[in-house]
């Protein structure tokens, strides 16, 4: 029995401290942090928005007519009055597919085009000589170089649901490779390939070359982004993690904002494929300034590496490293090493536990089905921006800067009023904005788009609480798991959306309303889910299952969370399992525990600033961490 105590005690020594324990003392967001964030990670997310949306703009469809060699010496005003059917009468649009099949050269022999009226029952045949197009607003897009109309009016959608199915695949090999060689050399092969997809993209010269390549610059989307923002949570404490959220998303919002103006001055698609990616060259300044993650090399046992990299950190925040921190880290390692050999042996749960049991299989078919909303919603509302309004661009930058408020007022609303209303609130909101469009006349583009930046203003708050609220609500043991097939399903949204909103060519609003009604339909499935603010969130399979199952109506009607009489900290809660490996003994072991240990934790707890209260927040707005302490990102997807 003393050989036990003398064991579990000799664990707890060596098991004593780790980042999370470490930061507060050499500073959790200090100047290195600092330095870091707002001049390395933060750009590193504006790529994903330029490459994200600027193929767009590069199939930009303006409007266009039949060519005809016999009339190509006359104006041409004259020739499309001529040669080409009005769809209602001759003083409005022009048929865009078809023209006048008869013999101009017999016509214009005894007859001036100024004074020659068609005739509507003339015959009419396809546009076999090609279109011609109207480059008043834009020079050049794909549709014009590659004749993208008509018949092959398609196409441009083909080429995004290129683009969105390269990103699952993207994701999961960057994710891959992030946690096997590294967030830095994984970052920089994934701006590598973008560039080199951005690149060949401009110097496609057909349709199926530019897709294949957009697929490889979909392959980047969203890991150029994911990849600085796991350096960037896993290098401050617990207490920032939430505002690094925050604006990694801003940021990827500012890159959307910038590419409206971008694509307002560059309107030719050649020429915008390479302003939006050949800049990013730029970024590989970053071998010399972007470290590797220190929770990475300490996981993998380099243990020399990552203590290097903490001593600059508290170098450059003017704080000292605990002197017995190296000696504490080593004896960790060891100990999760031991750990690591154990885990093999036991295999942990799998794909099959989250629909093994009742409770457990209803929370991931729900967090699933809103998930997959959620995210086509967005997504599907960005794309179809520049289709409303009188202004393609203007629309595009409204849309865009509607989402930093949103994703301000979702940052205050979601840890005072909780999750599940807040996210099904903002969702049903969404989804009624964009149904009710249907009922306006088709001259209303200025309500049509106001009600349009309200949906997406909506839909974007609930995007920044989807993925923190299905972390808390899949237990530790299939936290990654359940997130990464939540993810992957929903996934498959994105290559369906660019269908989606094709059909706006026919009836502008109709995509609007099949997103609103998904949007509803995902929001109300989210009524169902318990709230996890205030509660003490699942560790094990079974507590997944016990969480949320004597669920009530009441409780669905209940709009502020209540607070139990004992609550745990969000952060804690996804590390519990870490914490509890710390220290192993009872609380009130914990409160006789040497003095060292003492003042560690007073330290971490230490009561925050009001003033900083939203910068400093515990949340759940975070990567949740392995057993090994680093921050998995093949979990995510």
């Amino acid at each position: 029995m003393a050989a036990t105590d003398n064991h579990t005690q000799a664990v707890h020594d060596g098991d004593g401290m780790d980042l999370d324990d470490l930061l507060p003392q050499i500073g959790e967001f200090g100047r290195y942090q600092k330095l870091l964030l707002w001049l390395v990670c933060l750009p590193a997310c504006v790529p994903c928005g330029f490459c994200a949306f600027n193929q767009l703009f590069m199939a930009d469809t303006p409007d266009h007519w039949c060519w005809v060699d016999d009339l190509a010496d006359l104006p041409t005003h004259t020739r499309q009055r001529l040669a080409i059917p009005a769809e209602i009468d001759f003083n409005s649009t022009f048929n865009k597919c078809s023209r006048y099949a008869v013999n101009w050269t017999e016509l214009l022999v005894h007859q001036d085009p100024e004074e020659l009226t068609p005739n509507s029952s003339w015959p009419t045949e396809p546009c076999y000589q090609g279109w011609e197009y109207n480059t008043t607003l834009i020079s050049s897009s794909i549709v014009i170089d590659f004749d993208l109309v008509c018949n092959h009016a398609i196409y441009p959608t083909i080429g995004l649901a290129a683009l969105n199915t390269g990103g699952p695949v993207g994701v999961y090999v960057f994710g891959l490779l992030s946690d096997r060689i590294g967030r830095r050399f994984s970052f920089f092969i994934c701006l590598a390939t973008m560039l080199l997809g951005s690149f060949l993209t401009a110097l496609a010269r057909d349709f199926w070359s530019w897709a294949a390549f957009r697929l490889v610059v979909g392959l980047t989307i969203p890991a150029i982004y994911q990849i600085p923002f796991i350096i960037a949570l896993e290098l401050v404490g617990p207490n920032y993690r939430s505002f690094v959220t925050v604006m990694t998303c801003l940021f990827y919002t500012l890159g959307m904002v910038l590419l409206s103006g971008v694509t307002y001055l560059v309107r030719d698609w050649v020429l915008l494929a390479w302003v939006t990616s050949a800049p990013f060259l730029l970024y590989f300044v970053y071998w010399w300034y972007l470290p590797e993650s220190p929770r990475w090399l300490l996981a993998k046992g380099r243990l020399e590496e990552g203590y290097k990299i903490l001593e600059t950190l508290a170098k450059v925040n003017n704080k000292e490293m605990p002197s017995s921190f190296k000696l504490k880290l080593k004896q960790r390692m060891m100990l999760q090493r031991t750990r690591s050999e154990l885990s093999r042996l036991k295999k942990g749960p799998g794909v099959s536990a989250l629909c093994r049991t009742p409770n457990m299989r209803l929370k991931t078919t729900l967090i699933t089905l809103n998930w997959f909303a959620n995210e086509t919603v967005y997504v599907g509302l960005s794309y179809y921006g520049p289709s409303l309004g009188s202004d393609q661009y203007l629309s595009f930058l409204l849309s865009a800067l509607v989402e930093i408020p949103s994703y301000l007022a979702c940052w205050v609303i979601m840890d005072r009023w909780g999750r599940r209303w807040p996210l099904c609130i903002a969702m049903i909101l969404s989804g009624v904005s964009c149904i009710v469009t249907v009922l306006l006349p088709d001259d209303a583009v200025e309500t049509t788009l106001i009600l349009y930046l309200f949906s997406k203003f909506a839909i974007s708050a609930s995007f920044l609480i989807i993925y923190p609220f299905a972390g808390e609500l899949y237990p530790t043991q299939l936290r990654g798991i359940g997130i990464g097939a939540s993810a992957y399903i929903s996934g498959l949204g994105l290559i369906l959306i660019p269908f989606i909103t094709y059909l706006g060519m026919e009836m502008l609003v109709l995509p609007l309303v099949i997103m609103g009604v998904v949007s509803v339909l995902g929001g109300l499935s989210g009524l169902r889910l318990p709230e996890t603010l205030h509660h003490r969130l699942p560790q094990t399979v079974e507590e997944g299952e016990e969480f949320g199952k004597d669920w009530t109506c009441a409780e669905c009607l209940r709009c502020v969370p209540e607070r139990p009489s004992s609550v745990i900290g969000s952060y804690e809660d996804l590390c519990e399992k870490d914490a509890f490996e710390m220290h192993p003994h009872s609380t009130k072991d914990t409160r006789t525990a040497p003095q060292e240990s003492t003042s560690l934790e007073r330290a971490v707890q230490k009561p925050q600033n009001r003033s900083s209260k939203l910068v400093r927040q515990s949340s759940t707005m975070e990567t949740p961490l392995d057993s090994s302490g680093v921050m998995q990102m093949t979990y995510w997807f």
